[in-house]
């Protein structure tokens, strides 16, 4: 059965600049689904246009009418004084209804009702029996430490929550709900790494249809069994998880570019023919005839675009020169908050080239203990010192300027003391070109930002680099980007992230934060986790991400390149055949007429071809097929034309 069913759908919000343009699919009940694509590429707008909040311009958007679907993203309106137990208790209002009404029977049955009273009463109670009327408050508890939602949180009013403690609770309520039809936006921003895998765990078991927009890598290979890109418009599919649509995607490209550089060549090979028979066609009618014919085929021949590849920044941090083997001291230190203890590490010593994963659940002290290494914030006790010839660079969560009323251009020029030239030149490294850079900083997305500090960060010559959720507010593509500027810094960092992704791929010791206690381990990611997981007295519930990331081992993040492919050299046969020097010269036009016909016909089965692989350009796997005998069916008539030219 379908479930979402988009068709023809176009939607603009500036005229003549399609954010969709003309997309087609379908969503089968019980599929797990991502929705991949550039922030500003138009996913969440699809998924508005799929809740009803919005209208497509073209075209037809249909739910399945007597399902149930939700909406991460939004968060709706509770009436004043609701707390977040009261919000995650609407998902019950049906059970409340059929309570109310079992109470009105009894009270009929008390006054001495008759039989029909009792059977309605029967019916009731057996279907609220079977929809877990009983079992509420149970249900409650489990998704709510599942999602980590505190008792103090459930209890505090929802309007006093913050925008993720909201995004939480109304997530359990969608759950609670028994959604048939999950919409997800993001749904693990606001989640800690424990929370997280709760909720692919979750996703796992979970029977209903599920669409998600994520930038969490890993969160996508373990939820989704298909993938959906938006890219400028238009909808490609991949029928695997975000590990097999990153290697179908560099295989695509490959292909593309194969048949691009193919097509080229041969439109080249077609316009030197065609030159060559104007040229010894001077005064002969047939042969300007059939060179104007074989320059409509070099045109014909060029079908493939050639195909780009996303847009990157080309940028890189200006390392301070520094090789001291003592960077950081941390010793007794100690910060409480409220009377409640965040943390307490004994002592730590920082050497250069390391990469610190700072890691642990939400509110735990993380954020605290870098600003206090940063100098912004003082311990209760113990010291942090810093080698003489450390200088940090320090990218927060919550980015924010000192004049948003400026420009990106003006901001630059004036905080790095720049030149305008200058300043544009590193701002359009960063994908700030053109107009954009008189944008006000105010008015920046959370990526762009984040993507204008580090612009900031990369020139001043840094040796020790603190970086607090960096990849939080980025898509995928910038998600790369950052991965690949912090690669290639070779000194010191010290990072808090919840992106797993990130952790496994540059953490060479990780710091952990849990219920004030301070663990200090020296290994990569996967082997924290392995050591979570069989430590004696240290079964964590973190421990569910050793597999993930062991698979990842196993898969590169950019995907292995297929072996490139071997040049057909052709069967024997046709393809083959080359033009008999021993024609007597009466045979010479019946052979070049035969020849014509021959290639008028070749021409018309290449036709054919490129038709049905336009008709399955969706499918890769007849695609392939396609391509040979395209390429087998160009071959035939390169010799063909190769023969007459000779004879002509």
């Amino acid at each position: 059965m379908i479930d979402i069913s988009v068709r023809n759908v176009k939607k603009a919000f500036e005229e003549g600049n399609d954010i969709l343009d003309d997309i087609s699919f379908d969503i089968n009940e019980g599929e797990k689904v991502g929705l991949l694509g550039k922030n500003g590429a138009g996913k969440t707008t699809l998924l508005r246009l799929i809740t009803g909040e919005l209208e497509p311009d073209e075209g037809t958007v249909a739910v399945t009418g007597f399902k149930k679907t939700g909406l991460i993203s939004q968060i709706p309106e509770y009436p004043a004084g609701y707390t977040g137990e009261d919000v995650m208790q609407t998902a019950f209002n049906r059970l409340k209804e059929m309570k109310a009404g079992m109470e009105e029977l009894e009270r009929k049955m008390a006054d001495g009702g008759d039989v029909d009273v009792l059977k309605a009463y029967d019916s009731l109670a057996y279907e609220y029996e079977r929809l877990g009327g009983y079992n509420t408050g149970h249900e409650i508890n489990r998704v709510a430490n599942g999602l980590r939602i505190p008792p103090e949180q459930r209890e505090r009013s929802f309007d006093r929550l913050s925008g993720g403690e909201k995004t939480r609770i109304n997530l359990a309520r969608l759950m609670l709900e028994k959604t048939d039809i999950l919409l997800l936006d993001e749904p693990t921003n606001h989640l800690d790494m424990r929370a997280t895998l709760w909720l692919e765990e979750f996703l796992g078991k979970y029977g209903g249809t599920v669409l998600i927009i994520s930038h969490d890598r890993y969160f996508l290979d373990k939820t989704i069994d298909r993938a959906i890109e938006i890219n400028a418009g238009k909808a490609e599919f991949y029928g695997g998880n975000y590990s097999f649509y990153v290697t179908e995607k560099q295989r695509r490209y490959e292909e593309q570019l194969e048949r691009y550089e193919r097509e080229q060549a041969e439109a080249k090979r077609l316009r030197d023919a065609a030159a060559r028979l104007h040229q010894w066609g001077t005064g002969n009618e047939m042969l300007m005839k059939k060179s104007r014919s074989v320059l409509k085929r070099a045109e014909r021949a060029q079908r493939t675009e050639r195909p780009d590849r996303d847009k990157s920044m080309h940028a890189k941090f200006e390392e301070k020169e520094f090789r001291a083997d003592e960077l950081l001291v941390i010793k007794d230190l100690k910060k409480s908050f409220d009377a409640h203890s965040l943390f307490e590490i004994g002592e730590l010593e920082v050497h250069g080239g390391e990469r610190i994963a700072l890691i642990g659940d939400n509110g735990t002290g993380k954020t605290t203990l870098v600003k206090i290494i940063m100098g912004e914030e003082s311990p209760d006790s113990g010291i942090v010192r810093r080698g003489p010839a450390v200088k940090p660079a320090y990218l927060p969560q919550v980015v924010r300027f000192d004049n948003p009323r400026r420009s990106i251009l003006d901001t630059l020029t004036y905080e790095l003391n720049m030149s305008p030239q200058l300043a544009r030149n590193r701002l359009g490294a960063f994908l700030f070109p053109g107009e954009d850079v008189f944008k006000l900083v105010g008015e920046l997305s959370g990526g762009e930002k984040s993507r204008l500090r580090l612009c900031m960060l990369m020139s001043g010559k840094a040796n020790l680099l603190i970086l607090d959720e960096p990849t939080n507010h980025l898509d995928l593509p910038s998600r790369e980007w950052i991965e690949s500027a912090v690669g290639d810094f070779g000194e010191t960092i010290v990072f808090i992230s919840h992106d797993r992704y990130f952790i496994d791929r540059f953490a060479t010791r990780v710091w952990e934060i849990e219920d004030g206690a301070f663990t200090d381990f020296s290994g990569s990611f996967a082997q924290f986790l392995e050591y979570k997981r069989s430590a004696p007295g240290r079964v964590s519930s973190a421990a569910g991400g050793v597999a993930v990331a062991a698979g990842r081992q196993t898969v590169s993040p950019s995907g292995s390149a297929p072996a490139a492919a071997t040049p057909r050299s052709g069967s024997a046969g046709p393809v083959q055949r080359a033009a008999k020097p021993n024609k007597k010269p009466s045979d010479i036009p019946k052979e070049i007429r035969r020849l014509e016909r021959e290639i008028l016909k070749a021409e018309g089965e290449l036709e054919s071809i490129r038709l049905l692989m336009e008709e399955h350009s969706s499918d890769y796997v007849k695609l392939i097929e396609y391509n040979l005998l395209e390429q087998e069916a160009s071959e035939r008539i390169d010799v063909l034309y190769r023969e007459w030219e000779t004879l002509s």
